[in-house]
C-alpha cells in the first residue's frame, strides 16, 4: 500500500463541512464517511464523531496554513497530530494483494483515521512538497486538494476545476463570446 494514498483520508474529511453543509452532523453521516473504506468499521458512539469533528478542524488548519505559505505552523499542527496519532505500522495481506504496509488496525476509529491521515500527509509532503496542498479559492468553496500537476499552479478543487474548460468552451468563439478563462 502507497502510504502516501492516506492522505485522501485528509482531504475527505476536511471536504465534509462547507459553508451549506456538514455531512457529520449526526452518526449516519460519520457511517456514510467511513463506508468507503472497510478498514475503518466498528461502533460509533457521539464521542467518536465529536473526535472526528475535532481531527477535521486540526486537518483544515493544515491546508489553510499551507496555502497562505506558513510551513513553519502547517509542519508544527502536521507533527502535533503525528504526536497525537503515533502510526502503528504493520505488514498485512488481503484481497489477493500480497504482503503490503498499512498503519493502525487497533484503536479507535478516530484514532485510526488519525494516524492514517496524518501519515498519509507526511509522506505526500515529504515526497511532493508542503506546496501541493491547497484551498480552493471559487468563491465560497473552502474544499481543500492536492495539487499533483506538473507546474504546481493549482488554485481550485478538482470540482471548481473541471469547470473551467467547460466555461472556456460555452464562452468560445463560435457562442460569440471571446473571454479566455485564466489558467488555474
Amino acid at each position: 500500500m502507497d502510504l502516501g494514498s492516506y492522505a485522501d483520508l485528509a482531504i475527505e474529511l476536511v471536504n465534509t463541512q462547507q459553508r451549506d453543509a456538514d455531512t457529520l452532523g449526526d452518526l449516519d453521516g460519520l457511517r456514510e464517511v467511513l463506508a468507503p473504506h472497510p478498514h475503518m468499521v466498528g461502533r460509533l458512539a457521539h464521542r467518536d464523531l465529536d473526535a472526528m469533528r475535532g481531527l477535521r478542524a486540526q486537518l483544515r488548519e493544515i491546508f489553510v496554513a499551507a496555502d497562505a505559505g506558513d510551513e513553519e505552523g502547517a509542519i508544527d499542527r502536521l507533527n502535533t497530530l503525528l504526536i497525537q496519532h503515533p502510526v502503528h505500522p504493520q505488514v498485512s495481506g488481503h484481497d489477493g494483494l500480497g504482503w503490503h504496509l498499512h498503519v493502525n488496525e487497533g484503536g479507535s476509529i478516530p484514532d485510526r483515521f488519525a494516524a492514517r491521515a496524518a501519515m498519509g500527509l507526511a509522506v505526500k509532503i515529504s515526497d511532493q512538497g508542503l506546496d501541493r496542498l491547497g484551498v480552493c479559492r471559487a468563491d465560497g468553496c473552502g474544499r481543500v486538494f492536492f495539487d499533483a500537476t506538473a507546474d504546481r499552479a493549482r488554485r481550485h478543487c478538482p470540482r471548481h476545476h473541471a469547470d473551467r474548460p467547460n466555461v472556456a468552451a460555452h464562452r468560445s468563439p463560435r457562442n460569440g463570446v471571446t473571454a479566455e478563462v485564466p489558467p488555474d
